[in-house]
């Protein structure tokens, strides 16, 4: 089989990652961490392959992931671990609907999500 057949493969397991609602680097894009112009390039993993950023998503569609270790989140500050919990599983909840949304990728990150929510904020309450 070509490369180019082969799909994105997870760097540490070796196995496909079959689409972008399993896709830790497109997790971290929708975070805002990764640029879209290394979506192309940058090494892929499954999200339960990166168990340290996968432990804050906290939704009943996500069976939890435990870190044993310095990175446990259990051993961090509890502020701290809310704040990542909220914002890492508002990603993940958006990584599973962008692709029925019919948007661009670039309106994919949060922060694109959120200017478009304070829009249209704005847009209902004009007179």
């Amino acid at each position: 089989m070509a490369k180019c057949e082969l799909g994105y493969l997870c760097e540490v397991c070796g196995a496909e990652v079959e689409d972008i609602t399993q896709s830790d680097l497109y997790l971290r894009f929708v975070l805002g961490e990764v640029e879209a112009r290394y979506l192309m390039t940058a090494k892929e993993r499954h999200l339960r392959c990166n168990p340290v950023a996968a432990q804050f998503i906290v939704d009943p569609g996500f069976e939890p992931v435990l870190v044993e270790g310095p990175f446990d989140k259990r051993n961090q500050d509890p502020a701290e671990v809310a704040r990542r919990e909220a914002r890492t599983t508002l990603a993940w909840r958006r990584l599973q609907e962008v692709r029925s949304l019919g948007i661009p990728i670039s309106d994919y990150p949060l922060d694109r999500m959120e200017a478009a929510d304070e829009n249209q904020q704005q847009v209902l309450q004009s007179p």
